[in-house]
């Protein structure tokens, strides 16, 4: 599918934990237009002056819109492009949002568990492929079920030994008697753009990017003071 066929520009923002960040991103740019979406339930916002439309999206579904052309440029977690493998370009690490996708089981399993021994694990995750894909490469057959949230309960309900998981802190699961086991990936959020609106629109995203690359720089440079 082509992107829209007109001159403004929509990114598509995840709704959740990534939403602050995103929200100073564009605010430090001077894109006063999405501050409407801190304290409301909007779900698009425009900045006529700039062509610029914003969209608030489900995390899971920024990707489609990207690859699709619903949106021409999005904001993802590396977590959702791995699982999804959509065909979008990634030009941006924007470098927050970072949480790592692990194996977890309880803690009372841990105490006498051996990892090196898995031949065979029943795993609860939102994450099915990367999930089946990390335990084929280890030679381990595993029992995938998808669930879509509090995965958490899964093991203590005995629907699965073992969660794969996002996991920022780990308090969470530790709250929930969980550990964690093995890391299988990293994530932090990155700019997305649909292949065909880069080169359509290819100043005016390219322009963008470097705003937010610019952006991104000036904070870290802040940080490392």
């Amino acid at each position: 599918m082509k992107p829209t066929n007109n001159n403004v520009i929509a990114i598509a923002l995840p709704k959740g934990r990534l939403l602050t960040p995103i929200l100073e991103l564009f605010e430090g740019i001077g894109f006063s237009c999405v501050k409407g979406f801190s304290d409301s339930r909007r779900l698009i916002c425009e900045d006529r002056d700039r062509q610029l439309r914003f969209l608030i999206l489900r995390p899971a579904d920024i990707p489609t819109y990207v690859e699709r052309g619903a949106a021409d440029m999005g904001i993802a977690g590396k977590d959702q492009l791995l699982e999804q493998h959509r065909d979008v370009y990634e030009p941006l690490d924007l470098r927050f949002g970072a949480c790592r996708l692990v194996v977890a089981e309880p803690a009372e399993l841990h105490k006498q568990d051996d990892p090196h021994s898995w031949s065979y694990l029943r795993v609860a995750t939102k994450y099915p492929n990367l999930a089946e894909a990390y335990f084929s490469r280890k030679g381990i057959q595993a029992e995938i079920i998808k669930l879509t949230g509090s995965l958490e309960l899964a093991p203590l309900v005995g629907l699965a030994e073992r969660i794969v998981d996002l996991v920022e802190t780990g308090q969470t699961l530790k709250e929930n008697g969980l550990v964690e086991v093995e890391e299988i990936a990293k994530s932090t959020a990155r700019l997305i753009v649909n292949r065909a609106s880069l080169k359509t629109k290819y100043r005016r995203v390219q322009d963008l990017i470097e705003q937010m690359r610019a952006q991104i720089e000036t904070h870290a440079a802040r940080v490392c003071v």
